[in-house]
């Protein structure tokens, strides 16, 4: 019933109790995840944890705090973790000022050959884009073939119109159930519900009221619950649609 579309289950938050977490997940009616890779060592966790399970997906790709691992060496591990045939998008990609704002021409560098190996592969991509809404929309311009999701989404509702004509998906997860949520509602509001996709980031951003909490995928309920809120429909129809949503966008049947 639910489709957590961005869940790094690899992560070492979950190395204690992995395995009876899944087995709650799949009883609580998580019937698929996808979980991002954010280095070529995560990107290969990732895919070994969805060789296991059957509803588990991944991506692979270099997030951009990790330009330890931009090189060929890097690339190249990246390029063939895409051939895996539960490998479903390039992600988790993009750029990020928030921490680092001094390396941003090595961020686009990587960004860029990050979009082109998605698109001599025929995949989607995972954007993670953080005080850098102007550069990340400036270069998925250039790439205008390209579809794929701008994870937790906290761009203005201006940008998240130009997004939607292009034909991407933006992603909501815990921060729309927080008190100071305005931005991101006005987007809910006008995002068209075939474009809409539900997330968590686990083990981050866990919504109210388990804000403050590890977070996991069987929090989507909370998520699917305020998007039903907003766009007046049941929190079932949401977790529908968003998973139908998903499925479509990560080629999954």
């Amino acid at each position: 019933m639910y489709f957590d579309t961005h869940a790094h289950l690899d992560d070492k938050a979950f190395d204690e109790d992995r395995d009876e977490l899944l087995l709650r997940l799949r009883e609580s009616g998580v019937d698929c995840v996808l979980d991002p890779g954010c280095d070529p060592e995560s990107s290969r966790k990732a895919a070994s944890l969805a060789e296991g399970e059957e509803w588990v997906f991944f991506a692979a790709g270099i997030h951009p705090e990790e330009l330890h691992a931009f090189n060929d060496e890097g690339l190249e591990q990246i390029a063939a973790l895409l051939k895996h045939p539960k490998c479903r998008a390039v992600g988790e990609i993009g750029l990020d000022y928030y921490w680092d704002d001094s390396h941003k021409e090595e961020q686009k560098r990587l960004f860029h050959a990050q979009l082109s190996l998605a698109r001599e592969n025929g995949l989607p991509v995972v954007i993670h884009d953080r005080e850098a809404h102007g550069d990340c929309l400036a270069v998925v311009r250039q790439y205008p073939g390209l579809r794929g999701v701008f994870h937790c989404y906290s761009g203005s509702p201006e940008m998240a119109e130009e997004l939607l004509r292009m034909g991407w998906y933006l992603g909501f997860d815990g921060p729309i159930t927080y008190k100071n949520a305005r931005k991101a509602l006005d987007v809910l509001r006008i995002c068209p519900e075939d474009r809409i996709l539900v997330e968590t980031d686990s083990p981050y951003l866990a919504p109210a009221p388990k804000r403050g909490k590890r977070n996991d995928p069987g929090n989507l309920p909370f998520i699917c619950a305020k998007i039903a809120e907003i766009r007046g429909k049941t929190p079932e129809e949401v977790a529908e649609l968003t998973a139908a949503n998903g499925r479509r966008l990560f080629g999954i049947a």
